[in-house]
């Protein structure tokens, strides 16, 4: 009879605790979000000099964190696994220049867009063979791991796609002549040309595949609406255009 009375007891006291572990286990989440980022994908998130991260999404991160008051910690990872780590539970928020896209919105949720791109071409400047998406079939071309960009060229009837976890591989796979051509987010090809070809590489053809950037979440996440209010206030409020002019050096059109 005691041992029955005992084990009630238990079975009690374990009941009460449960509010109280789940509060814990709350206050920590709440404590310091995990935020997925690219490892290196300028200008959105890349290694700055002092080797903290930096770039525009970061930038917009942290504006929206700090409306929110909310603390969090950044978590560098390879691109094709912000998505994983979203739907495993290691990751609250990622964001990395992540297309919205339908199959996406099958396993994660996304916020309001917040960005606008298509892909572009990258060669070397010499190349005199290669003017447009057209001019892929039966070329090399180098491209990165998980993005948009894979599906798309795969239609184009390329010799190979050679992938890359990072895509400043597939930009040193062009440079070094192992690819005739990359194809990535149109923002990162410029900004690689113009920033660290050395005058070796250019752009050619037009954007295609145009659409949209959004932060990813667990699906069913509260904190989405909450974000997505967050950022409508810091466009409206013109703090989303600093930051944009910050790193593209002109307002968005």
């Amino acid at each position: 009879m005691k041992t029955i009375t005992s084990s009630k007891g238990l079975i009690r006291m374990s009941i009460l605790l449960i509010p109280m572990i789940l509060m814990i286990f709350s206050n920590v989440y709440a404590a310091e979000l995990r935020v997925g980022v690219d490892t290196a994908f300028v200008p959105f998130e890349f290694k700055g000099k002092d080797g903290k991260y930096t770039g525009f999404d970061v930038d917009l991160w942290d504006a929206i964190a700090k409306r929110l008051k909310i603390e969090y910690k950044l978590v560098p990872m390879d691109f094709n696994g912000l998505i994983p780590g979203l739907t495993t539970g290691n990751l609250d928020v990622a964001l990395a220049a992540i297309f919205i896209k339908s199959s996406r919105e099958k396993a994660i949720d996304f916020s309001h867009a917040y960005f606008r791109a298509g892909l572009k071409i990258m060669v070397l400047t010499e190349n005199q063979d290669i003017k447009g998406p057209e001019d892929l079939k039966g070329k090399v071309v180098a491209v990165k791991t998980g993005t948009a960009t894979v599906d798309y060229v795969k239609t184009l009837g390329t010799k190979k796609m050679v992938k890359f976890p990072n895509i400043d591989q597939a930009y040193l796979e062009v440079m070094t002549g192992g690819a005739d051509a990359a194809v990535h987010d149109t923002p990162n090809v410029l900004f690689f040309i113009k920033n660290a070809s050395k005058g070796k590489a250019k752009a050619v053809g037009p954007d295609v595949k145009a659409a949209y950037y959004g932060i990813a979440f667990q699906q069913g996440s509260a904190l989405r609406d909450k974000v997505n209010v967050a950022l409508l206030e810091c466009i409206e409020q013109g703090e989303y255009d600093q930051i944009y002019i910050k790193w593209f050096g002109s307002a968005p059109e």
